[in-house]
């Protein structure tokens, strides 16, 4: 069975859907075949790998509230390896619908035990909520990765997702573990970056990935144009961070560092009107 990992923080603007779509991209690159489930009802990762949310038939709301299996709305994206379920506005209204259903927090965790074992990760991006579609996530996966922008206010709120953790651990998945804290948006230009990330390293110690995604203009550009920051401008510098994340993310999941190359060609960067 694959590893089921959520990538969450209710915290929006954080840098949640551009380290979801980089690692998974990264991953599918180096063969490792992943699936990233957008359990975004803003659909950012789905956009972000070319996919048209307004010509979807079928998504991530048909997991939850239809029954409907992974394999009945996997797409394939623009990365082979990298296979996707994608998200559109028909997921915002699936809160109040999953209030009156039985296991409302489980459908998630039902939908995926009959994912294809053929996938290493499989990678849920969350909402910036910690409503029932966050719940379903952390339910259905073995793992939590947050990502934590280096700003002055990076802590506000966490507490209140460590809590949603705790009570999901207690009470709907026991097995639930943090996979790591991701650093995200650094300005070395500031003193206020190096003790954002000394304060999170202090409260969470190992959890804390030694890769810093820094920020950068290309990682802001890549998903307007539908694609990973590998394949939009591989030389830049978050496309250099977010290689260093992958690989460090690999050996701490004992699958060492990869030896895959790039499937197509990156693009050109383009240039910013």
């Amino acid at each position: 069975m694959p590893k089921i990992i959520s990538i969450c923080n209710q915290k929006g603007g954080v840098g949640k859907t551009s380290t979801a779509v980089s690692l998974s991209a990264f991953l599918a690159i180096e063969k490792t075949k992943s699936l990233l489930i957008d359990l975004d009802p803003q659909g950012n990762a789905t956009s972000g790998l070319g996919i048209d949310k307004n010509k979807l038939e079928k998504s991530s709301y048909h997991l939850l509230l239809d029954s409907a299996k992974p394999s009945e709305l996997i797409v394939e994206t623009c990365v082979s390896d990298l296979f996707l379920v994608p998200s559109n506005e028909h997921l915002s209204g699936a809160e109040v619908e999953l209030v009156s259903e039985i296991g409302r927090e489980s459908r998630l965790k039902k939908a995926l035990a009959s994912v294809d074992p053929g996938f290493e990760f499989v990678f849920i991006d969350c909402p910036p909520s910690l409503g029932l579609l966050t719940i379903n996530a952390l339910t259905a996966s073995h793992s939590v990765m947050i990502p934590i922008q280096c700003e002055y206010y990076a802590l506000e709120g966490l507490g209140q997702l460590m809590k949603t953790y705790n009570l999901v651990r207690e009470r709907l998945n026991p097995d639930l573990e943090i996979e790591g804290i991701v650093m995200t948006m650094a300005d070395y230009r500031t003193n206020l970056t190096q003790e954002v990330i000394q304060e999170v390293k202090k409260h969470f110690g190992e959890k804390v990935y030694d890769t810093v995604v820094p920020r950068n203009i290309r990682l802001s550009e890549a998903p307007g144009f539908g694609k990973p920051i590998f394949l939009y401008d591989n030389h830049s510098e978050g496309a250099k961070k977010y290689r260093e994340f992958g690989r460090e993310f690999l050996i701490a999941n004992g699958r060492g560092q990869g030896r895959g190359t790039l499937q197509c060609a990156p693009t050109e960067p383009a240039t910013s009107s």
